[in-house]
């Protein structure tokens, strides 16, 4: 197994990328911003992008997209193939895409949001601290990304400052501090979350409707 740099030798790869990132934002019931293989090509010629490779079956993938003039940086559509799951590859290419982003952009923070308790954790490792919408990039270009997820609406009403997603943000001017994060205490912190702003979208839509 080969985690690497992307180039434009990968380009061949796209299609395939995009169409197993729509596969998992199915599976999930959450919404992955939806690229074309085009956005995903231009990524790999432009080496920002790092891909899994088992000899020449496709196995992960991720990408760099950065907003306001490089002050922020996210890592993107992280993404293991099926037959490659549960081996441990994704925090390998989370780490891979990481130190790629830093290379690049030393100076930018770096920030992610995620319903995933494996991303959070390995956010965590990382040097990653929970943040408010308020603290990421406020670019409309990037929230935009986030319509073809389905919980849309809510990030909507609540005007970009809360959805069902955390907010984790890496600052190279803070000494990381890692915090253990205990599932339980997600998951109770996770259902509170959906119970409230799911509920109040039932409610918004019901009385809408009358």
């Amino acid at each position: 197994m080969q985690i690497v740099i992307a180039n434009n030798s990968h380009v061949c790869y796209s299609e395939l990328i995009c169409a197993t990132i729509e596969e998992a934002a199915q599976i999930r019931g959450t919404g992955i911003a939806k690229r074309q293989p085009e956005y995903i090509a231009k990524k790999l010629i432009n080496n920002e992008a790092v891909i899994a490779l088992d000899g020449n079956n496709f196995a992960g993938f991720c990408y760099i997209e950065s907003w306001q003039h490089g002050k922020y940086v996210a890592n993107s559509g992280l993404i293991v193939h099926p037959d490659y799951r549960g081996t441990g590859l994704a925090k390998k290419i989370k780490k891979a895409i990481f130190d790629l982003s830093r290379a690049k952009y030393p100076k930018a923070k770096i920030f992610s949001i995620t319903t995933g308790l494996a991303v959070i954790k390995m956010n965590n490792q990382l040097g990653y601290r929970p943040v408010t919408f308020s603290e990421l990039t406020q670019d409309p270009q990037f929230w935009k990304g986030c319509a073809t997820c389905v919980n849309y609406d809510i990030l909507q009403r609540t005007q970009q400052k809360m959805c069902l997603c955390t907010g984790m943000l890496f600052d190279p001017k803070e000494t990381p501090k890692k915090i253990k994060i205990k599932d339980k205490v997600f998951q109770r912190l996770k259902r509170l979350k959906q119970n409230i702003l799911l509920k109040k979208t039932t409610h918004e839509k019901n009385s809408t409707s009358l």
